[in-house]
């Protein structure tokens, strides 16, 4: 049998061989002249010359034989709906929806962006924009009018589409008025706009901008929109990450070798064959949502499950019962919603029938060995964990589950994974770019070229992209995740945390500088660090840590807690809920080096319990004691 080592090792020693012939899993329009070019580093190309298309891919080419098979179910415990589509009947849903952004003016090239809350009409739409050659850029339902306005001015959009409100924990949240704030603040073009009314909120329209998909897709619904044939290297889509200056990154992907790069994942990592039902428990603005609730089981020809809510509401027990109702195969998720449930009555799970499960997959953040224990011994299913970011689309260390014939070594708690194939990962020295031993702390890296489904760049910034991930290490063209790691004698590596100001909450991904912009913009504030810190549940959470231009607001207790209150509000009103600090805490100084650079990393040690190393360059010891006493780790004295 051959083992997964030298199946690994076949991927990097021929590329062009080993993704030519995996090329073949899609639908090629114009057949590709060359599989790479790697002229041009760090810009690696795909399959150059072929043409293709991502929803002819998911969608047309199952019609002959899957045209009765669901292809969507959509579930929202937040407001009871549940709505089913065949491949045929998507097919159809897509196709309306297409004829309707071609009839508001949109063009292959075109930017569509989406703003939308978890209900199928999301899903369509990056759907229709793939089919007419639109780039789509899907932006996370729970960001704010800033957040928003931020990626509206960079994406400079032809198209909006939208929804009146989401729903989380039962709590309506309206989109209109946090999407017109934003379109007040941006500086691009205004857009025109499509809104899905769900009647949760009051939709105002502004006329000659906004109209309402019932009526804008009403002439459309039985029009056919042929398929835009775009060259395998063109956009597909935009999807911003948050950056260490606060300006988010617009991670931009190829259609042919995202297409390719999905296409085999689902198989050899996931085991997802046509007909399985895959639930992925996340959000289409994040990656995962893209790769894993939208285009790789469709792709596969598989049933994708979309939910909208929480995992425990109305209990505990609410995904299990979905997996004994809906046979589902295939579920993913973070280890944050297995934390949340471990803490459910164990009852709640043994109540379902999960035979048809075969396996649970988990990313997104660290997976500690408690939880890993608990969720494999409860299920008695394997437990995969998986390591991989935004900006490569896909799992770059796991443990595949569908690689027939191939030895795959067992699994070792604490660590995702060895590196996937097509990914020459290595971790190295953060400075020179030198591999470390084994057993040794340093950066895991990526060597030139990334395999296929990677980000070709960043979004109309070309030397951003070459600065913020090619140039980290000297002598050596090597992309740079910014995680630590450390690798075994057996490849196995496990992730350490972030290198820069980057934390992970509760599998979203959070840039500490625009917390603190936006604590910054309160009139109160004069300086401010943010920093991550371990979370037992949530991985991790932000602190911040403010000093404040009148020092005697801070002196009395309920004084604090009010401030406190309203520094979190200000970061709820301008980036969302999902970046809200669980801590704003108050000092009268913060420890920086000589050179006025904040010690974030000796903050967070604080905060964490831990000692803040080396402080040798410090300018004011005293700012340390400082943030021990705001951690109720030291009395003012």
């Amino acid at each position: 049998m051959t083992t997964y080592c030298n199946f690994h090792a076949r991927s990097i020693a021929d590329p062009t061989e080993f993704w030519g012939t995996e090329a073949e899993r899609i639908h090629w329009h114009t057949p590709f002249t060359q599989v790479l070019d790697d002229s041009r580093p760090p810009f690696a190309r795909w399959f150059i010359g072929g043409t293709t298309n991502l929803c002819y891919n998911a969608i047309d080419r199952h019609l002959p034989e899957r045209g009765a098979q669901e292809a969507l179910i959509y579930i929202s415990t937040e407001t009871g709906a549940e709505r089913r589509f065949t491949y045929a009947q998507i097919f159809a849903e897509v196709n309306r929806m297409a004829a309707t952004m071609l009839a508001m003016g949109v063009q292959r090239g075109d930017r569509v962006l989406i703003y939308m809350p978890m209900i199928p009409e999301a899903m369509l739409a990056m759907l229709a924009s793939a089919r007419i050659g639109a780039i789509h850029s899907v932006v996370f339902g729970g960001f704010a009018a800033g957040n928003l306005a931020s990626r509206i001015d960079d994406a400079q959009p032809a198209l909006i589409v939208s929804a009146d409100a989401g729903s989380r924990a039962g709590r309506v949240i309206p989109y209109k008025p946090l999407l017109d704030e934003a379109l007040l603040e941006t500086r691009a073009p205004q857009p025109k706009v499509l809104l899905v009314d769900r009647g949760l909120a009051p939709l105002p329209l502004f006329e000659g901008r906004d109209a309402l998909y019932a009526d804008a897709s009403a002439p459309h619904g039985d029009t056919i929109v042929a398929c835009a044939w775009l060259e395998s290297n063109e956009a597909s889509y935009i999807l911003y990450t948050s950056g260490t200056t606060g300006r988010p990154k617009g991670v931009q992907r190829d259609v042919g070798g995202y297409a390719v790069a999905l296409a085999t994942s689902i198989d050899y990592l996931f085991g997802g064959k046509a007909g399985d039902v895959m639930f992925t428990a996340s959000d289409i603005g994040w990656v995962v949502g893209h790769s894993y609730i939208v285009y790789a089981p469709l792709l596969a020809g598989m049933t994708t499950v979309m939910y909208e809510g929480l995992p425990v509401r109305p209990d505990g027990g609410v995904w299990w019962r979905m997996v004994e109702r809906l046979k589902i195969n295939l579920m993913f998720t973070a280890p944050t919603a297995i934390r949340v449930l471990k803490k459910q009555d164990p009852a709640l799970m043994r109540m379902s029938d999960l035979s048809s499960l075969r396996a649970l997959f988990l990313a997104g953040e660290p997976l500690d060995e408690p939880t890993a224990h608990w969720i494999e011994r409860a299920l008695d299913k394997p437990v995969v964990d998986n390591y991989w970011q935004t900006e490569t689309g896909w799992p770059m260390l796991t443990l595949p589950r569908g690689l027939d014939g191939i030895d795959i070594p067992p699994a070792k708690l604490g660590a995702p994974g060895v590196p996937v194939y097509g990914y020459q990962l290595s971790v190295c020295n953060e400075r020179t770019g030198e591999r470390c031993a084994a057993g040794q702390k340093g950066v895991i890296a990526l060597d030139y070229p990334l395999p296929p489904g990677c980000m070709s760049t960043i979004w109309g910034d070309d030397e951003r992209y070459v600065k913020t991930y090619w140039s980290n290490f000297l002598g050596r063209v090597a992309y740079s995740t910014f995680d630590w790691g450390v690798q075994d004698g057996d490849g196995f590596v496990t992730i350490l945390g972030r290198t820069d100001d980057v934390i992970n909450v509760a599998g979203h991904r959070l840039g500490t500088r625009e917390i603190e912009e936006s604590l910054s913009r309160h009139p109160a504030v004069a300086e401010v660090a943010v920093v991550g810190v371990r979370d037992s549940l949530k991985g991790q959470v932000a602190f911040g840590f403010v000093v404040l231009r009148d020092p005697a607001r801070a002196e009395e207790a309920m004084d604090r807690l009010a401030l406190e209150g309203e520094l979190m509000q200000t970061v709820d009103r301008q980036l969302g809920s999902v970046a809200r600090p669980a801590r704003v805490l108050f000092v009268g100084l913060l420890p920086k080096t000589r050179s006025g650079k904040l010690l974030r990393r000796a903050i967070a040690a604080l905060a964490e319990g831990r000692e803040p190393g080396d402080l040798t360059t410090i300018e004011d010891p005293g700012a340390l004691h400082q943030i021990r006493v705001a951690l109720g780790l030291a009395s003012p004295t």
